[in-house]
């Protein structure tokens, strides 16, 4: 499978949907040495939080919210379309909820503003990061080759991301070039990447055999240096604000 890529200006932010979980790496810092910080893909975003109303509750309840919510939406744009049984439906679900201590109204309310706050999240950027010589593990999708080495690349903190999966938010991708080709064995190879690392609004036209795909990216490293994946020492060290 070949690729090639072309680098632009990225528009817009764009929220990019995924579903699976990233690959939980470990996250320490080298010793007295200041060696680059080495991260964890939780580190590359905003530590910022919202109340959600949605995390606390039950499947069954938010079925029943969501049954209320589509009756009510239907009503509102299309009246004729809505059936009486499916109203009495509605506030039968609305008064469960009710009863199991819920502000249905309240957290319908809220539902826009925890959009927002996810959005904004999805591309918001680490500050602190930026400029900092870093050390990151994850997978590597090849875009540029020289033979059968790779010049440039997107670390993705799982397998199979941008191309049997939807691509992770922008914050957690990081396009990188390479100082030195490096030879792969095979795609989504797990490796750490050493460099610094920098804030930037890139897009990427992914090119596979069957068609291509917009990748937006929040993070660079250029030049950076690659190996492949192994385990650090098992002997705790502090990480990056922790005394030795």
């Amino acid at each position: 499978m070949k690729y090639r890529s072309i680098v632009k200006t990225m528009p817009s932010a764009a929220l990019l949907v995924f579903v699976l979980a990233p690959v939980v790496w470990p996250s320490t810092a080298f010793g007295a040495d200041q060696e680059p910080l080495v991260l964890d893909w939780d580190d590359l975003k905003v530590k910022d939080s919202i109340e959600d109303p949605f995390r606390e509750m039950t499947r069954e309840q938010l079925l029943k919210l969501s049954i209320y919510e589509s009756a009510v939406s239907l009503q509102q744009n299309y009246p004729e379309a809505v059936s009486e049984e499916r109203l009495e439906k509605a506030e039968d679900a609305k008064s469960w909820l009710i009863e199991q201590g819920i502000d249905v109204e309240g957290t319908l309310a809220k539902r826009e503003e925890i959009k927002k706050f996810r959005r904004r999240r999805a591309i918001s950027t680490n500050p602190d990061l930026d400029g900092k010589q870093i050390r990151i593990p994850g997978y590597l999708l090849p875009l540029e080759y020289e033979g059968k080495k790779v010049t440039d690349f997107l670390l993705v903190p799982w397998v199979g991301a941008c191309i049997h999966t939807p691509a992770p938010p922008p914050n957690q991708i990081v396009y990188v070039t390479l100082e030195q080709p490096f030879e792969v064995r095979s795609q989504f190879e797990p490796v750490w990447v050493t460099g610094e690392l920098m804030i930037d609004d890139v897009l990427k036209d992914l090119f596979l055999v069957d068609g291509s795909a917009e990748i937006y990216i929040s993070y660079l490293v250029s030049e950076g240096g690659v190996e492949r994946y192994k385990e650090l020492s098992e002997q705790p060290v502090p990480r990056r604000g922790e005394s030795h």
